[in-house]
């Protein structure tokens, strides 16, 4: 998947949570964002690898693409490693919401993704989308459509 589509997963993934939660909103939506983002730190052609390069090779060569960072064992990493340093719940949770997004979105691809790292299994749905396919850019226009939902109830109800 592009880096439009997991940003579009993460916010939509967030936005409904936040919307069945008390969490704030806002929060939760920036962060899914940056969390729909961050798996593909292992790549480093994607926008988290531009922006931390270094970061991305070091992962990249240690792990390879959609391993360690598409897992559940990394999900739970930085669980703790934010719930032990980040104040505010609400970031956690939207940075979770967001990497489950994209794990699953990953899941759809044809590669899918090794959801148990360090056990050597390929996860991935039997249907599949084909980056930057017609399809791919209709699951994105319908995350808009959702987050554009949940922020008109959000600033109704705010």
């Amino acid at each position: 998947m592009t880096g439009k589509t997991h940003i579009m997963g993460g916010i939509a993934a967030s936005a409904t949570v936040a919307y069945f939660t008390n969490y704030d909103p806002l929060a939760m939506m920036v962060s899914g964002a940056v969390g729909g983002l961050l798996p593909d730190i292992c790549h480093g052609g994607s926008k988290m690898g531009r922006r931390f390069p270094v970061t991305s090779r070091i992962v990249n060569t240690l792990f390879g693409h959609r391993t360690f960072t598409h897992s559940l064992l990394f999900l739970a990493i930085i669980g703790f490693i934010l719930n032990q340093f980040m104040p505010v719940e609400a970031i956690t949770v939207g940075v979770l919401t967001g990497m489950t997004s994209h794990i699953l979105l990953d899941s759809f691809t044809r590669n899918g993704v090794r959801l148990f790292y360090p056990f050597p299994l390929t996860f991935r749905f039997p249907v599949t989308i084909r980056t930057g396919s017609l399809v791919e850019n209709i699951v994105v226009t319908g995350f808009t459509i959702v987050v554009i939902y949940f922020t008109i109830t959000f600033i109704w109800v705010y």
